[in-house]
């Protein structure tokens, strides 16, 4: 399909900067299922009454590392550019993928310094080098510590990895430290939030309880690709950047009984979504699952596993927009964006949701 189908114009205004508070405060867009697919004005808080005993919320427990390093390259030249790193994916104890910017004042072999001071003192500075180099500002980083201790230095130096159209707006701050992460957060990995799951508390995990629906984890690790835009005029074209996912068989034994139950299967957040179809047979049973997926879902793709979504307000273009498209429906999702943009609601990482009804 062509990409500029899935483009629209947001007012900068409608970019939130900072969550609400308490979470479940955010504003909910309901969009019901049929031709009409009436949307419906609700808040997070409303959410356990629109759902029924029986269902079964899936979350993504991954842990946003503080994955953003400044820092300088050093030992080449007389002068020290400006370097920001931005790790997504680890390789081994030592070992990092990252997007870096400006990746062409970076060469393989160069030397990198980031801070020069840790709050443990044998720590000492945090050099690394590059020891790969490919398009588009993606680099290898050979770290001089490893293991726990590299962990260590990583979160004294490191910021939270913040989207870039906060980000661009403002500096990341210790209150993101704690915005930025679910409440679910458990197994470190991600570069990115899985950001449905913020608008969830302990309060509102308690309300679906009382209800009868059940809430089940699963582990998608988010990587920084989530951020980058399709630049294919074709959607065939673009390549999807891979990321690690695991399913439990406990997990998946709940689900797919709830399922023979009547019970319904809501996956809080694309990642979840995208793993959850990646578990999924052709027979629409769910399975075990541990290993990358590079799922790019489009319209015209079947859903096996989920049956509602919840989500917030996406980027144009961008794959997570063609994914609730092909869930919902394309004109669906033009008309309930530009319904949430009349009626005021906050976009992106830190904005409202919308629960979603498949199209079919």
């Amino acid at each position: 399909m062509r990409t500029d189908l899935f483009d629209f114009t947001l007012p900068a205004d409608r970019i939130a900067l900072r969550p609400v508070s308490p979470r479940e405060a955010a504003r909910l867009l309901v969009v019901w299922p049929g031709e009409a697919a009436e949307l419906e004005d609700r808040t997070i808080a409303d959410l356990p009454g629109l759902l029924r005993a029986g269902d079964c919320l899936v979350v993504n427990d991954s842990k946003v590392i503080v994955a953003r390093l400044s820092g300088r390259r050093i030992g080449r030249g007389s002068t020290e550019p400006a370097i920001e790193a931005t790790l997504h994916k680890r390789i081994d104890g030592s070992h990092w993928r990252a997007f870096v910017k400006p990746a062409k004042k970076l060469q393989i072999g160069d030397n990198l310094r980031f801070g020069s001071e840790g709050k443990v003192c044998f720590l000492g500075e945090l050099d690394a080098q590059v020891s790969h180099k490919d398009e588009g500002g993606e680099v290898t980083l050979s770290f001089s510590f490893h293991g726990p201790v590299l962990d260590q230095a990583i979160a004294e130096r490191g910021a939270m990895p913040l989207p870039p159209y906060i980000a661009s707006r403002r500096a990341p701050d210790e209150q993101d430290r704690a915005d930025y992460q679910t409440v679910f957060a458990a197994p470190e990995g991600s570069v990115a939030a899985p950001t449905a799951g913020l608008h969830f508390t302990d309060t509102l995990i308690a309300r679906f309880k009382e209800n009868g629906v059940a809430l089940l984890k699963v582990t998608l690790h988010v990587g920084a690709g989530t951020f980058l835009p399709v630049k294919a005029d074709d959607t065939e074209a673009h390549k999807m950047h891979t990321e690690f996912g695991e399913v439990s068989r406990e997990t998946i034994d709940s689900l797919n009984a709830a399922r023979a139950k009547g019970g319904r299967i809501i996956a809080v957040g694309s990642t979840a979504l995208r793993l959850l179809e990646t578990a999924a047979g052709a027979d629409g049973m769910l399975r075990p699952f541990a290993g990358e997926t590079a799922i790019f879902i489009t319209p015209g793709y079947r859903f096996k596993a989920v049956d509602l979504m919840l989500t917030n307000f996406h980027l144009p273009r961008s794959t997570l927009f063609m994914l609730v498209s092909a869930f919902s429906g394309l004109e669906t999702m033009h008309r309930a964006y530009a319904h949430a943009m009349k009626a005021g609601y906050r976009f992106y990482s830190y904005g409202d949701a919308c629960l979603l009804y498949p199209a079919n």
